[in-house]
């Protein structure tokens, strides 16, 4: 719990610097770096406690508290560097909750299932939200939401990669989906990840990558 307590510590301090480093900044995009920085860095907590065999009864009650306090937090701005996006948003309260739902439903028997959906919405959505408006490409709007051809192409091939990477370093604990399978549960998280209306997609992509992988996995 030290390790991870301390992780969350760093990422809040980061956060903060960054967005101290970006405050006078009229982009909205630059100033959502210290949100981003948060998002991505909060799903490496998965496999901290993967790794050092948290147990159920500390995890579940941490993750929910976390959730609770991102929900105060998205309420009173207590800590601005994590809501400042510019646009009404519930992403930070969803993807809290995604974790805690993961969390009671997977933890600590099937550990490759709760990071593949965390870690692909951690590092799938957060690549493609910073690397999408670096540069011009085609665009759309889902739902009044933009898309970009960069960011859906940063996504989809992310989230690929994650997915690749438990299988080969974790899927042999408790299993894992075979290759087509994989790309497969990539290409549902990029369409899942285009319904971004209010941040929900934090609900639906952790969600829907660990469902899809756990129920492709050979013990699924």
């Amino acid at each position: 719990m030290a390790a991870v307590a301390g992780w969350l510590t760093l990422l809040a301090l980061g956060a903060l610097a960054v967005r101290r480093r970006w405050s006078g900044i009229n982009d909205p995009s630059q100033r959502e770096w210290s949100r981003k920085l948060v998002h991505i860095g909060t799903g490496a907590v998965v496999p901290i406690a993967w790794v050092l065999g948290i147990d159920r009864a500390i995890a579940l009650p941490a993750a929910a508290t976390i959730t609770l306090v991102a929900a105060l937090n998205h309420r009173l701005r207590l800590l601005p560097a994590v809501e400042d996006v510019g646009r009404a948003s519930y992403g930070t309260v969803a993807y809290g909750a995604s974790i805690t739902l993961l969390l009671w439903q997977f933890w600590p028997h099937q550990p490759a299932t709760v990071a593949a959906g965390v870690l692909v919405m951690a590092v799938g959505d957060g690549l493609a939200g910073l690397i999408g408006p670096l540069w011009r490409s085609p665009s759309w709007q889902v739902l009044g939401q933009r898309r970009s051809l960069l960011g859906t192409g940063t996504m989809a091939l992310a989230s690929f990669l994650v997915l690749s990477g438990l299988k080969v370093a974790g899927g042999a604990i408790g299993g894992a989906p075979d290759w087509p399978a994989l790309l497969l549960i990539a290409l549902a998280a990029t369409l899942l990840e285009q319904l971004a209306v209010a941040g929900l997609d934090n609900l639906s992509v952790p969600l829907g990558v660990a469902w899809l992988w756990q129920g492709c996995s050979p013990v699924g």
